[in-house]
């Protein structure tokens, strides 16, 4: 058995260093690989890397293709009977690969398994949710998601989880998830039509189309140094200034045509 380790980054070469770091520390004998594939790569980062970590295979794009593109680039590199696919600013604590191995091996009619999420200080972080409906982004990005009924709606798509049980669930977030890489040739490669945002929420519908499960694992646990990087400014300054939330309204756009309204 050989698990591979696919690290998607973008210009966050400190957070990087601290992933790695953290699955040295608890991968303890598993067989494995690391595969860092790099977006908007600088030569100095990527030499960084190649004279710390030697072991690691780094794919450069000198420019920023979009997530998807990223994860599958790395799978079509990927030599494991598992794949583990993490943003560069995920810290793996002790025991959690090994968790969700077994719950794969033991499991066979899941798809795909995701840690639970806590911030730095030990907070939790919502990473599993229902699929998305149109409401949801009008919820996030204005005034109504601060209104009775629009907080109703982002709990219920939320998915809020107070016990320690796995829960099959819709989705879980890009961010940290675990499968099988024989799952591809069944499900597909990742949308690249998604540049970035609504690509996990895609692959894991396909994925559950094809009779399998999404599982949350709260009982595996990694830590995730979150930004959300899609809203800073309100609803009218972040579609003139920020980019980022241009790009989610336009992936949520792409997801709706895909799927339809529901």
């Amino acid at each position: 058995m050989k698990l591979s380790i696919i690290i998607t980054h973008h210009l966050t070469s400190k957070l990087l260093d601290l992933c790695i770091n953290s699955i040295n520390k608890t991968i303890g004998g598993l067989k494995h690989e690391i595969i860092v594939v790099n977006s908007e790569s600088k030569e100095k980062d990527e030499e960084f890397i190649k004279d710390k970590w030697q072991e690691i295979e780094i794919i450069s794009f000198k420019k920023n293709t979009g997530y998807s593109k990223l994860v599958n680039t790395g799978i079509k590199k990927a030599t494991g009977d598992f794949i583990l696919l993490l943003n560069a600013d995920i810290i793996v604590l002790e025991n959690t690969i090994l968790e969700m191995i077994n719950y794969l091996e033991e499991h066979e009619n899941v798809g795909i398994v995701a840690p639970k999420l806590e911030d730095y200080i030990g907070n939790l972080q919502i990473s599993c949710f229902s699929d998305p409906i149109p409401s949801i982004i009008l919820a996030r990005r204005t005034f109504w998601g601060k209104t009775k009924k629009g907080k109703k709606l982002l709990e219920k798509i939320s998915v809020l989880h107070d016990n320690n049980l796995a829960k099959e669930v819709d989705w879980v977030q890009g961010s940290a998830m675990m499968f099988k890489k024989d799952i591809i040739d069944k499900v597909g490669f990742w949308d690249e039509r998604f540049f970035m945002y609504f690509e996990d929420s895609d692959w894991c519908r396909r994925v559950r189309k094809k009779g399998y499960k999404v599982i949350y694992l709260p009982t595996a646990k990694m830590v995730h140094y979150y930004h959300r990087s899609s809203k800073k400014f309100g609803v009218l300054g972040d579609l003139i200034f920020n980019k980022y939330a241009r790009i989610h309204i336009l992936s949520a756009i792409k997801y709706f045509k895909k799927y339809g309204f529901k």
